[in-house]
C-alpha cells in the first residue's frame, strides 16, 4: 500500500508551522530541571510545537535508572499547564525495566511513560530499536492496541531497515492495524546513509521522517574546527567528522550563514527540513542560546543554488 505523504504531516499531527523537534535526550541529563525548563518555556514561546524523548533517556549515565527524560518533560508541563500545547514524542525498548517490543513490554512500558509524563496520551510513540526477538505481527498490533485505547494518536518507527518497515506495513494493512505514521532516522549534512532504500521506503509508505542527531552530535553547530577545544559529553564523537570533508562541509555552512546573518546551526537545519521525505529534524539545546539558531532554522529558507552547494560539499 502507498500513501501519500504531505507537507509536515505525521498522520493527524501537524508541523507545518514549526517544523522541528526538540530533543529531549538532554534533560535531566547535562541540563538540569531548571534549565531544562528555561529551554522547554523558551521552545513553546518560540513557536515550537513537539518534544521528542525516550523512556530510556538517560540510563546511560551514571547514578540514572532510565526515565528521566520523560520525568523532567512531565514536570514541566505539568507546572506550566502546557499539555494542549506541545505534541509528545516518546519511545520504547532501551529503558532497563521495559527492554524489547514484546506485546506485554510495549504496554506496561507505555504505561509507564504516561505516569512519568504525567499526561493521557502520547502523540506519537516509537518502537525505538526492532526487536528480531519478537514476531512483528505481535509488535504491530501491541502498538495499535494502544491507539484503540486511546493511550497513543501516532505510530513511529525509529532505526528500521526497509525490510522491516515494509514488512510492519503489509502487517498492518494485511490485520486492519493502525499504520505508522513516521521514522526515525540517523541522518543529517555528514550522515547521509537514509537516502538510499531507507528513504525510499519512507516514501513509498508515505511516511514523514524525523531524523535525530541532524546537527550531528554538534559538529554541525559549527563549534569543532582546528585547534578549537570542545568540552562537551559528546566531544569525541563529532570531532570525528573534522576530516577534509567535514571542513568543506563547515566552509559551504559558514558561506551560506553569513550570507543569511544567522548561525551555521540554522543553515544545517534548514538544509535537513528541505530533503525528501523530511518532515522536522529533531536537535537537541541545553541553553538559550543553543536554542536560538534552533529556532531560527525554522523559518529559514535556502535558495536552490545554496541547498545545492552544501549538498555537493557533503558528497
Amino acid at each position: 500500500m502507498t500513501a501519500e505523504l504531505t507537507s509536515a504531516s505525521l498522520g493527524s499531527l501537524d508541523l507545518s508551522r514549526a517544523p522541528l523537534a526538540l530533543g529531549g535526550n538532554v534533560f535531566g541529563w547535562t541540563a538540569d530541571r531548571d534549565a531544562s525548563f528555561r529551554v522547554l518555556d523558551a521552545f513553546v514561546d518560540g513557536g515550537g510545537v513537539m518534544v521528542d524523548t525516550a523512556d530510556g533517556y538517560s540510563a546511560w549515565a551514571p547514578g540514572h535508572v532510565g526515565g528521566e527524560s520523560e520525568h523532567l518533560i512531565g514536570q514541566w508541563q505539568d507546572a506550566r499547564g502546557a499539555r494542549d500545547r506541545v505534541l509528545i514524542a516518546t519511545k520504547v525498548s532501551t529503558h532497563p525495566q521495559f527492554r524489547g517490543l514484546s506485546a506485554e513490554n510495549v504496554r506496561a512500558a507505555a504505561e509507564s511513560s504516561l505516569e512519568r509524563l504525567r499526561t493521557d496520551r502520547i502523540d506519537l510513540y516509537y518502537a525505538h530499536f526492532d526487536d528480531a526477538s519478537v514476531p512483528l505481527a505481535e509488535t504491530a498490533a501491541a502498538f495499535s492496541r494502544l491507539v484503540d485505547r486511546g493511550l497513543v494518536r501516532e505510530i513511529g518507527v525509529s532505526n528500521y531497515t526497509p525490510e522491516r518497515i515494509d514488512e510492519w506495513l503489509a502487517i498492518a494493512e494485511r490485520d486492519g492495524l493502525h499504520r505508522p505514521v513516521a521514522l526515525q532516522p540517523h541522518y543529517n549534512l555528514v550522515e547521509r546513509g537514509f537516502e538510499g532504500e531507507t528513504r525510499d521506503a519512507a516514501s513509498r509508505h508515505g511516511l514523514g521522517v524525523l531524523p535525530y542527531f541532524a546537527l550531528a552530535k554538534g559538529f554541525l553547530a559549527g563549534k569543532y574546527r582546528d585547534g578549537v577545544a570542545v568540552d562537551s559529553v559528546r566531544a569525541e564523537g563529532a570531532g570525528a567528522y573534522l576530516d577534509d570533508r567535514g571542513r568543506r562541509v563547515l566552509e559551504a555552512l559558514d558561506s551560506v550563514a553569513a550570507s543569511h546573518g544567522v548561525e551555521v546551526a540554522s543553515v544545517a537545519l534548514a538544509w535537513l527540513r528541505s530533503r525528501p521525505t523530511v518532515v522536522a529534524p529533531i536537535a537537541s539545546a541545553r541553553t538559550l542560546e543553543q536554542l536560538a539558531p534552533l529556532l531560527a532554522s525554522m523559518t529559514l529558507e535556502l535558495s536552490t543554488d545554496e541547498l545545492d552547494a552544501l549538498t555537493a560539499a557533503s558528497e
